[in-house]
């Protein structure tokens, strides 16, 4: 197959596990056990329906000859069509009733939406295991000072695990999304060329209570207890933007993650995990690029640009139905799950594997800590009675001739300088006492607090932690 076009996704990126839930094999037995779900339903509701015709259509639900599938449908163009006549070859006797009132949707929309959650539910699992392993990483470094940045200029000190706090929040707000939208999807039901139900309140002779309880039935058997009321021939393409902004979330979490790491990085401050047989650069050795970081920088865009696809597709609907959503959704939708599923695969890679640098962390924040200090030395003199905006300026052209020195090579006599003016009226040992403080606030105890409530989502979520994960490149 090297001589033909592979799809990236699977063949570098996405898991097995993701690849399976949208493969023919899934998509297609799923079809199948649709029309089963249909055919008992409809006979137990009292239509002329054989316990022999529902054991042939069960007996060949997972046994699909694709090939023949195919060489129906190129003659067709109709792929419905095609596994109906496939599925009605080998089970003979149910042929007449396989489909029956039913429209393309019925299968298609259905089983898109039965995928879909099948897919939430295991990026959930994937979502989970990245917050469990943040939040170990957040406690074991919940009290180590680093350097804070604004605008990537340096700022009040955190700490460490504060930082990896601000990560962790962005994905349980994920997590809370996912949730909302996972208890909101909705089985699509039997709704017919318009939406009307107009083919099966006929089959069952007007009564629409039977039309009603068709669907409940349907519906419950593939675990859903809430059904689509109103509908065109299809479900709102609006719930597949709802669907894939939830990955839009997730992805733009991943992405801010390996955009601090990428920074963090070049600081050399924290790194992602580098192996021993890895090449960072081709033509430069010494370099320990964060190519994971970066792949999930380039992942998360794609899934991003995805969003606007479905937004556009659930604006261009026209009436009660239009196919042109149809190519690009069987593109988007599988596309954008399978690359969340290797955003989080690398997530929960590189975020078990970082490799803190405390001694270079310290030695930036030692650097910069004369400048972090100005606020408080004015806050104190402040206090003692100087004037807060002269001190102010003062500050602001000791720091600035500071500044020439370090872009100069020399040391950082910051300090020194507002020792020497009268102004500050500062003793060193009161400057000493100010260095002395503690510059992260409240950081470590943000983090503790914080920590509690992490561990009661994944409590309430245990058995989605422990996601095993396999990175191929």
């Amino acid at each position: 197959m090297h001589n033909v076009y592979q799809n990236p996704l699977i063949t570098r990126y996405a898991s097995k596990t993701m690849q399976a839930i949208f493969s023919d094999k899934s998509k297609f037995v799923l079809w199948r056990r649709l029309w089963v779900a249909l055919a008992k339903a409809q006979k137990e509701l009292g239509l002329e329906i054989t316990s022999e015709q529902i054991k042939q259509l069960e007996k060949h639900t997972e046994n699909i000859d694709f090939e023949r599938a195919s060489q129906i449908e190129k003659e067709t163009r109709h792929d419905v069509m095609a596994h109906i006549k496939a599925y009605g070859e080998v089970a003979k006797e149910a042929k007449p009733i396989i489909h029956l009132g039913a429209t393309s949707c019925y299968v298609g929309d259905n089983t898109d939406i039965i995928l879909q959650r099948d897919a939430l539910l295991h990026i959930k699992r994937l979502l989970v295991s990245t917050i469990d392993v943040l939040a170990k990483f957040a406690k074991q470094y919940k009290d180590l000072p680093t350097l804070a940045f604004t605008h990537y200029q340096p700022a009040q000190p955190t700490t460490v695990g504060k930082r990896a706090s601000l990560w962790l929040n962005d994905l349980l707000l994920d997590l809370e999304r996912l949730e909302e939208t996972l208890a909101k999807l909705k089985f699509f039901g039997c709704k017919g060329a318009t939406g009307t139900a107009a083919s099966m309140l006929e089959l069952f002779n007007g009564k629409h209570a039977k039309v009603i309880e068709l669907e409940k039935k349907i519906a419950k058997q593939f675990g859903f207890d809430k059904i689509h009321q109103i509908s065109g021939q299809t479900y709102s393409r609006k719930i597949d933007y709802f669907v894939l902004s939830v990955l839009s979330g997730i992805a733009q979490s991943a992405y801010k993650f390996s955009n601090d790491i990428r920074l963090l990085s070049n600081l050399k401050e924290i790194e992602e995990p580098f192996e021993k047989a890895q090449v960072g650069s081709s033509a430069m050795p010494y370099k320990r690029n964060p190519m994971r970081s970066e792949r999930i920088a380039a992942l998360a865009r794609y899934v991003s640009v995805g969003t606007l696809n479905t937004s556009l597709t659930a604006s261009a609907q026209w009436l009660e139905r239009t196919l042109d959503d149809s190519a690009n959704r069987r593109i988007v939708i599988p596309q954008s799950f399978l690359a969340v599923d290797a955003i989080l695969s690398l997530y929960i890679n590189v975020a078990g594997g970082l490799v803190v640098n405390k001694g270079v962390i310290e030695k930036n924040l030692r650097v910069e800590i004369p400048f972090l200090a100005t606020e408080n030395i004015l806050m104190y003199c402040v206090t003692k009675g100087g004037d807060r905006q002269d001190l102010h300026n003062r500050i602001k052209e000791h720091s600035m001739r500071a500044g020439e020195r370090i872009r100069n090579g020399e040391t950082n006599d910051l300090l020194d300088r507002i020792l020497a003016d009268k102004a500050f009226k500062l003793t060193k040992a009161e400057l000493d006492k100010i260095l002395s403080a503690n510059f992260t606030g409240r950081a470590a105890q943000q983090v503790e607090e914080f920590l509690p409530y992490v561990q009661q989502v994944l409590k309430t979520n245990k058995s989605f932690i422990g996601a095993e994960v396999e990175i191929k490149v």
